[in-house]
């Protein structure tokens, strides 16, 4: 199981000090709060992509992550998400195959819709047409990925004929795809249909409707072939403030909660953390929390925590990072693995892709595998159906 952060990279004033970040500030911030993950053993660090204020979270995310991937040497670098609906996916094919070869292998991808209305008309799109634009932009990046000479014609952009997309993804495998979705059902049916995972944000909604959309994942997956219900790859997201007594964390973060452009104003610390996974409190209640998580999704290949928000200073941060590093993890770590049957399999990386690729289909090394490509032959068909 892997686990990690991501940051969505809002500029927000401390409400405890009323000092506000420059853009620079938080961009620097950012950088050193990535490289603390790595340090303190995490797995993953993944970055949003924004195009307007409050956020610096990247417009164009592959330039921090090529930034990371050359200071860091382990910590696999993604998004949290990528835009399918307003990017041309022959630049997202490129791009992020480029920097799939910059970090050797180091890279993964997290699609979504956003949740930035005002985005699609900035990019020449409606977003009345979000569902669709997310279903055809992700076929035609599958496709771009996967063969060497595309002819396609679909009904947002322009026809490609015979077109190839360089570089091609490194030692033939493409990088392993995240679908991510708070409430659209439609994105759970597109991670099950092409085999890849589904990541459940799982910071604003209640339990019950994280459960109902995994599960829906897990039945279509199987349906598709690609494994077993439980063999799906599943990954959660969480916000946590943790210090060594939970009356000491709500009374810290209590400010930074009321004031959040996200959900200050609204329900009160106590009801958020009562309705939401939102966790507020110690490292043992982070621990029984997150542990808990397994009771409605299943064994799951992938958690990460949002900290960095809310005008909370890198100093309270980095705080949090230690902690995360040396008294929550190591625990879960041990847990989890305790509690995971032998055919669930772990987390996609790309040395398991490859191993994969191989040869051998061994769905504790990747439940998705049809060669490298995570599609049934029933869903490759389909496919081609819907490019002619």
């Amino acid at each position: 199981m892997q686990f990690g952060i991501f940051s969505v990279g809002d500029v927000t004033t401390d409400p405890t000090t009323g000092r506000t970040p420059t853009e620079h500030d938080r961009i620097k911030a950012t950088i050193e709060i990535a490289r603390k993950a790595e340090e303190v053993g995490l797995d993953v660090f993944a970055t949003g992509e924004h195009h307007n204020p409050p956020f610096v979270a990247p417009p164009n995310p592959t330039v921090l992550l090529a930034h990371l991937a050359a200071l860091t040497e382990r910590i696999v670098l993604t998004t949290s998400t990528t835009l399918i609906t307003t990017n041309d996916p022959v630049r997202l094919a490129e791009d992020y195959a480029y920097l799939q070869h910059l970090a050797d292998g180091r890279i993964d991808l997290m699609t979504g819709r956003g949740n930035t209305g005002p985005v699609y008309p900035w990019f020449g799109r409606d977003i009345r047409d979000g569902i669709p634009l997310a279903i055809e932009n992700y076929a035609l990046l599958h496709r771009l990925w996967r063969e060497d000479s595309v002819d396609w014609q679909g009904k947002f952009r322009t026809p490609l004929q015979g077109f190839t997309s360089v570089p091609r993804p490194l030692d033939g495998v493409a990088p392993f795809v995240w679908h991510g979705s708070i409430r659209s059902p439609e994105i759970a049916e597109q991670a099950a249909y092409y085999g890849d995972g589904f990541f459940a944000n799982h910071i604003f909604w209640p339990a019950g409707h994280t459960r109902q959309m995994v599960a829906l994942y897990r039945r279509r997956f199987e349906h598709y072939g690609h494994g077993s219900a439980d063999q799906a790859i599943v990954g959660l997201g969480g916000q946590v403030f943790m210090r060594a007594n939970s009356q000491d964390a709500v009374r810290e973060f209590r400010p930074y909660f009321d004031n959040a452009p996200v959900y200050g104003h609204g329900p009160s610390l106590e009801e958020f953390t009562a309705q939401t996974p939102l966790l507020v409190g110690s490292p043992q209640q982070v621990i029984e929390a997150t542990l808990g998580y397994r009771d409605y999704v299943g064994d799951y290949q992938r958690q990460l925590w949002l900290l960095d928000h809310a005008g909370l200073p890198l100093k309270t941060v980095l705080e949090q990072l230690d902690i995360l590093g040396e008294q929550v993890v190591p625990v879960l770590r041990k847990e989890f693995a305790a509690l995971k049957p032998a055919h669930v399999p772990d987390a996609p990386t790309h040395a398991a892709l490859v191993a994969a690729a191989g040869g051998a289909h061994d769905p504790t090394v990747y439940a998705a595998a049809d060669d490298v490509t995570g599609a049934s032959p029933e869903a490759s068909r389909s496919t081609v159906k819907e490019n002619r």
